[in-house]
């Protein structure tokens, strides 16, 4: 690996544990209350008492962006976690069953593929209705044929590989060899796909909630900050500004590790 890539590369693993620790220890970041109010210190501008300056309800805007890493990736990590698991059971049994079977699959598949992951979502919450628990359902949906397409492909490969036959061969049930032999190899690889799928995720979410289908006022999120700050851009930009930088931060980091592990995994790095 070339140095520039792993400097990079450490410096977005050093960028989703800085996300990690704010989702899981937000009060080792900051000791602010992030829905406390104050008129008096609304639209400050950065400063040594507000880093990322407040917004027009006087709430410190550093501390909403730290508390706001948990909700924003925990509804992509539940939402790439089902996904993936969904997608690896669906993908397993069509690349198991008979053809007319994976022919239905492949082809309801292909028809949900056609749509874009964040139209898909949007179709669901509109259905569902807003709310943060519909984002989830709506994100892990649209991310759901991804990985049955590449589980179903795995599967086929796996199912026919030496060590897969030889066990066949040595009297292990089907059954049991597909468990021990080939959802393990699955899984892997649908693994490495999540890593990437996990900041799409989270992209998709902070969309949702930028259109008003996700959390409301005054919880932390960083898709409903990004709302909430965007007609006063020209006059306090760092409402804004700092969510949308911590989406893509953390979007840019786990997509350039989930890329890098693909490329170890086909032997390519």
């Amino acid at each position: 690996m070339r140095p520039l890539r792993r400097i990079v590369l450490g410096l977005a693993a050093l960028a989703l544990l800085l996300v990690v620790l704010a989702a899981l220890f937000p009060a080792l970041l900051t000791h602010a209350d992030p829905v406390q109010t104050d008129v008096r210190d609304a639209l400050l501008p950065p400063s040594g008492a507000h880093p990322f300056g407040t917004d027009q309800s006087g709430r410190d805007v550093y501390a909403r962006v730290v508390h706001g890493a948990g909700r924003s990736l925990g509804v992509g990590l539940l939402a790439t976690a089902l996904a993936l698991a969904v997608g690896l059971v669906v993908g397993a049994l069509a690349g198991l069953a008979p053809r007319p079977v994976d022919l239905v699959v492949l082809r309801t598949n292909d028809v949900l593929s056609a749509f874009p992951e964040f139209l898909l979502a949007l179709v669901v919450v509109a259905i569902l209705g807003p709310g943060p628990a519909h984002v989830a359902v709506g994100v892990t949906l649209a991310a759901i044929p991804v990985y049955v397409r590449l589980a179903r492909v795995q599967t086929q490969v796996l199912r026919r590989a030496e060590h897969v036959e030889a066990a066949r061969i040595l009297g292990v049930p089907a059954p049991l060899a597909v468990l021990r032999h080939v959802i393990p190899g699955v899984l892997g690889s649908l693994g490495v796909l999540a890593t990437i799928g996990l900041g799409s995720s989270i992209l998709a979410a902070a969309g949702l909630s930028f259109l008003g289908l996700g959390p409301t006022e005054p919880a932390p999120e960083w898709g409903l900050m990004l709302s909430s700050g965007r007609n006063l851009i020209g006059r306090a930009w760092w409402i804004s500004v700092f969510p949308g930088l911590a989406i893509t931060v953390t979007v840019l980091s786990a997509t350039f590790l989930g890329r890098t592990l693909r490329a170890r995994a086909e032997g390519r790095r």
